[in-house]
């Protein structure tokens, strides 16, 4: 009998955390006693709103880059992304002395646009609803000669993203579960890998903004499955299609996936804003939405949550959580 391994393992994880170290931040994990009153667990809430660039993303862009060679270096990188992702690669191009070209719907936040621009990357627009965002990207790489890192499709980046997994588990000691939200895949499947590579046993739950349920509908048809472009305040996991690579792990390594609604989302953003004194932004609320909104049936006792990022300018904050419902 033959097994296959995977694209991605736990040494993987484990070689990335040497690489990013000193480079990433290793961001706290934040407790509260009415949170675990609330949930009926001990909830380890891991803060990558506290990372660079305001999310969990620069761990994998700083991981695959810092593995290009001088040549490709040399010539630049580009991506494609909605925000989080484009802003770690143009700081990760930056750290690295080269430059970066990011593909970003012309919807994306303001606020995360700026900060992309701000770190000397060059960007270059496109509809969301109607462009093809990869094409895209991969046509222009290939014009300018430059290395394309992708968000979420690569081994690089997967292994980087569950370095955040990694260090929770290294600091709260094994968990009963874990709780992540669900974009692309690349966070999940890496944080799966880590955790259960450590814990077989632990559970790994996804979550998914209702509109947006493309991963939990793929995993339920036993392939990818695509969905209408997802219209949500949780703009990082507005994608239709979870990705191949990433599906392939989490197709083998996630115990379920939950949704959420909107406004579950904004409980969410509020309830962390008020008692946990922490700002984040929609899709960074998920996994914290799906608890409080008891969408997580009878929470085992140990709980580690990802708070994905806090890329949130003040208006928009004070537009989706001023006023409760």
């Amino acid at each position: 009998m033959t097994t296959t391994t995977p694209p991605v393992t736990l040494d993987d994880v484990r070689s990335a955390a040497a690489r990013i170290k000193g480079v990433a931040h290793r961001t706290p994990v934040l407790r509260s006693r009415t949170l675990d009153a609330l949930v009926g667990a001990e909830v380890f809430l891991k803060c990558e709103n506290h990372q660079r660039v305001g999310a969990f993303k620069f761990r994998g862009a700083y991981n695959a880059a810092s593995r290009l060679t001088p040549r490709q270096l040399a010539r630049g990188i580009a991506a494609y992304s909605s925000g989080n992702h484009a802003q770690a690669v143009a700081l990760a191009a930056r750290e690295l002395g080269t430059t970066a070209v990011i593909v970003m719907p012309e919807d994306a936040p303001p606020s995360k646009r700026d900060a992309t621009a701000g770190y000397g990357a060059e960007i270059v627009t496109y509809d969301r609803y109607t462009g093809d965002r990869a094409a895209i990207a991969e046509a222009l790489a290939a014009e300018r000669g430059l290395t394309l890192i992708p968000p979420y499709e690569h081994p690089h980046v997967i292994a980087g993203q569950g370095t955040a997994a990694l260090e929770l588990v290294e600091d709260t000691g094994r968990l009963d579960a874990l709780v992540a939200p669900v974009g692309g895949g690349g966070l999940i499947a890496g944080s799966a890998t880590a955790v259960k590579g450590l814990h077989p046993g632990t559970l790994v739950i996804g979550v998914e903004p209702e509109a947006g349920d493309d991963t939990r509908r793929s995993l339920e048809a036993g392939r990818r499955v695509t969905v209408p472009v997802p219209r949500t305040i949780a703009d990082g996991q507005a994608l239709p299609t979870p990705g191949e690579l990433t599906f392939s792990l989490n197709r083998r390594l996630l115990d379920g996936i939950v949704l959420v609604s909107d406004d579950e989302i904004r409980d969410a953003m509020r309830f962390a804003f008020e008692r946990l004194k922490t700002v984040l932004e929609p899709s960074g609320a998920t996994p914290l939405a799906a608890l409080l909104s008891g969408r997580i049936d009878a929470p085992p006792r140990r709980v580690g949550v990802i708070l994905s990022g806090g890329n949130v300018d003040a208006a928009r904050f004070a537009e989706l959580c001023g006023a409760p419902r």
